[in-house]
This record gives C-alpha cells, structure tokens and sequence, in this order.
C-alpha cells in the first residue's frame, strides 16, 4: 500500500516535531506499518515500540485524538482504503475456516449499525431527504461494489417519487446523460472503498456543471467528499474483505422511507399508478384467486 500523502500520515508527520522522543518512535511506527499497527490495542502497540501503555495514550491525545478508539478508527479508513485483495485475505478471521466465521460476519455488521445508530448526524439525514423531495430529477450513480447500494436507492426512491434516473458509473454515456440534465437536478453519488477512479471524474463533472452533489461514502477519507455539497458517511468499525452492506444498505432505507412518510399524499397517486401499469403489463407474478393450478 502506497500512504504518501494520505491525510492521516501527514497528520502525524505533521506533530512530530511537538511529539516527546517515546512519542515520535510510536509515530514512526505507525506511520511505516499502518496495516499492522491498525489491529493492535494499546498494550500491543506499546510492547511493539518497547514504550508504556501511558505513552501510548499520551501520543494519540497529542495528535488529538480523543480516545484510542478514535485513532484506530483514522488509522482504520486509511488502511482500508489501499489494502489489496491479495492483503485483505490476511485479515483476521479469514486464515483458514477455523472459528466461527458466521458468527463474526454478523457481529461485525450488527456492530456497524450500532455504532452507526449512535454516532449518525440525524441534522444531515433530513437535509439529504429535503433535498430528495425538492429536486425535480434525481441521478443516482455507483461503481462496482458502490453500484449495487445506488442501483438499491435508485429503484426504491423511484417507487416513491418521479424523476429518477440510476446511473452506472462504468458507462462512459453517463458523462452523456449528466450533461443532458436539468441544471437544478440533484446528483446523489454512493462510494465505497477501494474509491473507482471513474466516480471521481464523475463528481467533477458534477460540480462542472453546476449541479448539486450528494454523497454517500463509507470514510471521511472518500475522494469524492471535497466536490459534494452534502455528505453522508456510513463507516464501518472493521476493515472488510469485500464489503460490508447492512449500515449503507440500512440508511438508504430510512431515507426513502422517511421521504415516503413525509410526502404521503404525493406518493399514493404516483405508487397507484405503478401499480395499474405492473398489472396491465403483467409485470409481477400474482397468486391466482382460486386454488386449483390449472385454472
């Protein structure tokens, strides 16, 4: 991994001039082995910098983290925003099938959503969900993993109001369709780590254009965060080797289910006439009103 530059390194880098001696040895330490230092809890690390637990703690206040948990948490978005596939299969919990593997996969999302519940800023939801309604157009765009939440967001928010448009970041014709747009369209782009290349070009476009961007990522360290006008960050208290789905999957739920709430009266004549088009289509299997099958 490549961390030249990276706003958490340079953070540190940064304080190493005010850092007591034990303080810059444990910044160096850091700053050469992230992806080690990331899984290691206090008494771990100081025993790797041969300095005290004390020191430790004494090093993330002066970098001005409030607890260590909140240091590990920066150190965490920077380590999995460039670890390889290759490096991600040596994570803990996945060296061969011993252990219960299930078990930790559900615990680690049940503690994602937690800690997403407790921590969300609830102000930021409901300007996201303003802004979903107001909007006369709405383009949700995505990329690899990142294309399965905006295709999710897009198709359910279409059930609730008109006007919207899933966009797949990989299709060169969506630089097409985003120049097409109304000028007060709203732009809703969904990032997640390893951060395409081709979502940032996207998010410049956007801001090009003049259009409002929304985004939501899994980091405050997502590349796309400086070119939105808003932001929802979904982070994860773990760094996974795919993906992690329920807290993103889970926000983007309450989000249109707020609107959908908000917005009652509009959106029963809009889902009333989805209903009529599906029936007169045949578009969705129903069961058949009688009991015999081959009637």
């Amino acid at each position: 991994m490549n961390h030249v530059d990276n706003p958490v390194v340079q953070h540190i880098v940064d304080h190493m001039p005010t850092l007591t001696p034990k303080g810059r040895i444990l910044g160096n330490y850091v700053v050469q082995h992230p992806q080690q230092a990331v899984f290691m809890t206090t008494k771990e690390l100081a025993k790797a910098c041969a300095v005290s637990e004390a020191t430790v703690v004494r090093f993330v206040g002066q970098l001005g983290y409030g607890t260590y948990g909140t240091f590990l948490q920066a150190l965490r978005d920077l380590v999995n925003t460039g670890m390889t596939l290759q490096e991600r299969v040596d994570l803990p919990g996945l060296k061969g099938a011993e252990g219960d593997l299930l078990g930790q996969v559900m615990t680690e999302e049940m503690e994602n959503m937690r800690q997403l519940y407790q921590t969300i800023d609830r102000e930021t939801l409901n300007t996201f969900i303003d802004q979903l309604g107001k909007a006369p157009s709405v383009y949700v765009a995505g990329s690899r993993l990142s294309y399965t939440f905006a295709y999710y967001f897009g198709w359910s928010l279409s059930k609730v109001r008109k006007g919207v448009n899933i966009l797949k970041g990989s299709d060169s014709t969506v630089f097409d369709r985003l120049n097409s747009a109304p000028a007060d369209a709203l732009i809703v782009i969904v990032a997640t780590s390893r951060y395409p290349n081709e979502l940032i070009r996207l998010a410049k476009l956007v801001r090009r254009l003049d259009q409002t961007l929304l985004v939501m990522a899994d980091s405050p360290l997502c590349p796309l965060l400086p070119f939105a006008h808003r932001t929802v960050v979904v982070p994860s208290q773990s760094i996974p080797y795919i993906g992690y789905i329920a807290a993103m999957s889970g926000v983007i739920s309450y989000l249109v289910l707020e609107l959908a709430a908000k917005q009652r009266d509009d959106v029963r004549p809009h889902q009333e006439k989805l209903e009529q088009i599906y029936l007169e289509n045949d578009i969705l299997f129903n069961l058949p009103m009688t009991s015999d099958p081959k009637k």
